[in-house]
């Protein structure tokens, strides 16, 4: 299995939704079941909830890039593949304004039977500034 050709296919389906905020393009990505932590604080599950993230940026972000650096890989079981690494992204927001932003990422693949890797789930998230042990 070529783990980085993988991503590479579903990231440049990601990236082409995004460099015109293609919500139904974005949605399309992802399996009917998906699950996905983004940028706002719900959990969207299933393709429908996910869509309405995307749409819930209609007017805020007019491009969105997607570069994924340091992947590591985990074949996650026949036709599935995990990677988790670095993801740095960037946006043309609708004011115009370039804005960017390193986070950690998680994506697990799942091979479609007509052949396409859909995303199964995405999590995103900011490196934290310190260890979560809950101190105040």
């Amino acid at each position: 299995m070529q783990y980085q050709a993988i991503l590479d296919e579903a990231l440049a389906r990601w990236n082409a939704a995004g460099r015109n905020w293609n919500v139904s393009a974005y949605a399309d990505c992802f399996t009917e079941d998906g699950l996905f932590f983004g940028g706002r604080p719900a959990h969207a599950v299933g393709r429908a909830a996910i869509r309405a993230y995307f749409e819930s940026y209609v007017g805020v972000i007019k491009v969105c890039q997607l570069a994924l650096r340091d992947q590591h890989f985990v074949e996650a079981g026949p036709g599935f593949l995990l990677a988790q690494g670095w993801g740095e992204f960037t946006f043309v927001l609708s004011d115009g304004e370039r804005t960017g932003s390193t986070v950690r990422t998680t994506w697990l693949l799942q091979q479609m039977p007509d052949g396409p890797w859909k995303i199964r789930q995405q999590h995103i998230a900011p490196p934290p500034a310190e260890p979560p042990l809950g101190r105040q």
